[in-house]
């Protein structure tokens, strides 16, 4: 399998950027809560500049944008709302669920990192076992969900009150953060076995270049 190599003069990262700061700017107008509103996409836009400030040393593919744009989304419209609070009634009456699982959804795409994560690796050739590319981005994207869950859990006791509550998202689901652990890594499972399986001949040697393959 020869591996695509993507057009440079692509504007796909360029369109997901100018989506993301239209829709920042629309759920920046009375959120339901300011202060978890700030706490909700506090982490997003540093994510969003980080991948600003690296675009011309190491260019993801469009793949890998389009995956990660999708928890930036989902996150950002979770922050306008608070995640509880999303208007998701439809899915939760079509599977009869007891709470708003959108929440469940924005963590299941935060392991979509884990596609990026592996076309570092395979790009970089910094792994030369195919397993290691499968297994190192799970488990770090599943040690980046437990540390988030650290951190809700501290600003849930601090902030307390309403706020705190709603930035826990927790819905009186004592067993919530393994769950949301446990979508992240799902997240990441599926997409970094997608990724191996897309560039399955070409594993576990990298490819011959450092271009972007789509």
């Amino acid at each position: 399998m020869t591996t695509p190599t993507m057009d440079s003069g692509s504007r796909v990262p360029h369109y997901l950027l100018v989506g993301y700061v239209l829709l920042f700017a629309v759920c920046g107008w009375q959120p339901h809560d300011r202060a978890t509103w700030w706490a909700e996409n506090i982490p997003v836009v540093l994510i969003v500049a980080a991948l600003g400030s690296t675009y011309r040393r190491f260019r993801f593919t469009d793949t890998s944008y389009l995956l990660m744009s999708v928890f930036v989304y989902l996150h950002t419209v979770g922050g306008h709302f608070t995640f509880e609070r999303v208007p998701f009634e439809t899915v939760t009456e079509i599977f009869g669920f007891q709470r708003n699982h959108y929440d469940r959804v924005a963590h299941f795409s935060v392991g979509f990192y884990g596609y990026a994560l592996a076309e570092i690796l395979y790009r970089r050739r910094l792994v030369n076992a195919t397993w290691v590319l499968v297994c190192f981005p799970t488990a770090f994207i599943y040690t980046v969900a437990a540390i988030y869950e650290i951190i809700e859990w501290r600003y849930a006791v601090l902030e307390g009150g309403a706020s705190g509550a709603a930035f826990l998202g927790s819905q009186g689901d004592v067993w919530d953060a393994q769950k949301d652990m446990l979508a992240d890594g799902l997240g990441a499972m599926v997409t970094v076995l997608w990724f191996a399986w897309r560039h399955r001949a070409t594993l576990p040697a990298a490819p011959p270049s450092d271009s972007p393959s789509a």
